[in-house]
Order: C-alpha cells, then sequence, then structure tokens
C-alpha cells in the first residue's frame, strides 16, 4: 500500500513562499524592461555608454591629488561613451541582452514553479528535481554567455573608438567562481535526487 499524502505548509511559510514568487516575478519583469531599453539604446548606436574592463599592470592613469600633484593607478575598468556603435559590437551587446532576458525568465520560472510545488506540500519529485537543474544549469551557462557577449561588445567599442589604438581590452573569465557556482548546483540537484528516491521509498512503506 502507497501513500501520496502531502504535507500543508504553515501560514507563515506559506505567505513566505508566495512572497517569494511575487518578489521573483517582479525581478523578472524589471530585468526584461532594463534589457529592452539597453537593447534599443544598442540599436540605435548613437552615444552608447559601454563598460569596458583593461589589464591593470599595462593600463594606468594618474590621479591629481588634493594637494596638488598625482599619484599612478591601474585602470581596471571605465565606462565609455561610443559616438556611433559599430555594428560589429551592438550584434553581441543585442544578443547579450537577449540572453539575458531569457536566462531571467527560465531560471526565476523554474524557481516559481518549484515554490508553487512546495506550497502543495510536495518537496521532492522528478519535476521538482528537473526544474532546480533546469535552473542552475541555464544561469551558470547563460550569464556566462551574457558575460561573453558584454566583453565582445566591449572589446568591439575600444577598437573602433581608438581606430585599435589600445591592445588591451580582455574578455574576462573567472574560473573559480563558475566552477564553484556549478558545484553547488550540481550539489542541490543530488540532495533533491536523493530526497526524491528517499520519499519515494519511505511512500512505498507506508
Amino acid at each position: 500500500m502507497t501513500s501520496t499524502k502531502n504535507r500543508t505548509l504553515s501560514r507563515a511559510d506559506a505567505g513566505a513562499m508566495i512572497g517569494f514568487c511575487i518578489s521573483g516575478a517582479l525581478i523578472a519583469a524589471y530585468i526584461t524592461v532594463m534589457s529592452v531599453i539597453r537593447i534599443v539604446e544598442l540599436a540605435r548606436g548613437v552615444d552608447v555608454p559601454v563598460l569596458v574592463e583593461f589589464v591593470p599592470s599595462t593600463t594606468g592613469i594618474d590621479l591629481p591629488l588634493s594637494r596638488g600633484g598625482s599619484i599612478a593607478a591601474g585602470l581596471d575598468s571605465a565606462t565609455i561613451t561610443a559616438p556611433e556603435l559599430p555594428a560589429i559590437a551592438a550584434v553581441p551587446g543585442i544578443i547579450g541582452q537577449v540572453l539575458q532576458i531569457i536566462t531571467i525568465v527560465v531560471v526565476i520560472g523554474c524557481l516559481i514553479l518549484l515554490s508553487r510545488s512546495v506550497l502543495t506540500g510536495r518537496v521532492f519529485s522528478r519535476r521538482n528535481t528537473a526544474l532546480v537543474s533546469t535552473a542552475g544549469i541555464t544561469g551558470l551557462v547563460g550569464f556566462a554567455g551574457v558575460r561573453f557577449f558584454d566583453n565582445m561588445l566591449a572589446n568591439a567599442t575600444v577598437a573602433r573608438i581608438t581606430d585599435n589604438g589600445v591592445d588591451n581590452a580582455i574578455i574576462s573569465v573567472e574560473p573559480f567562481a563558475f566552477i564553484l557556482a556549478a558545484f553547488v548546483i550540481a550539489l542541490i540537484s543530488t540532495v533533491f535526487s536523493i530526497g526524491d528516491r528517499l520519499q519515494r521509498d519511505t511512500e512505498g512503506l507506508v
């Protein structure tokens, strides 16, 4: 004899989950609107601000002191304004923003569906495991892709504005953060998978 009886959350827990869902929807809507605005700005291609990263060891500036004189400093990043953005820079920028919208919508959508399942008292299931894995993998790959396309935008902008006079724009990679995020996602997915199996085994004994 098996039982599929689900546990009921307290009102406080249910309220917290509902609040989480509403907050997630608002975040997705906000980021989508901001990304659309950025897409329009990139497509227009006039006076576009672009964040650029540099190699600090080769890019230096002199910071003026209040008492006079200056001090040398390394330049990590700066926002430059492109009077006219070339298509080779605008296209990767637009792709990055579209990818950001898709990533945010998928990740938050999966988490909202997961929260909805938890609200019904079902925490561990194959569906919930799939939702967690989908959200994690999409977020990991999606945000890495956004970073990649944003760097393409920055590098192409620097090359156009300086006429290839600055050769230190970079495509930054953070392997430790990427590996750590992948480990956390794999751990959470494993926990949900084991929890689902244990729950099914427990229900089979009831």
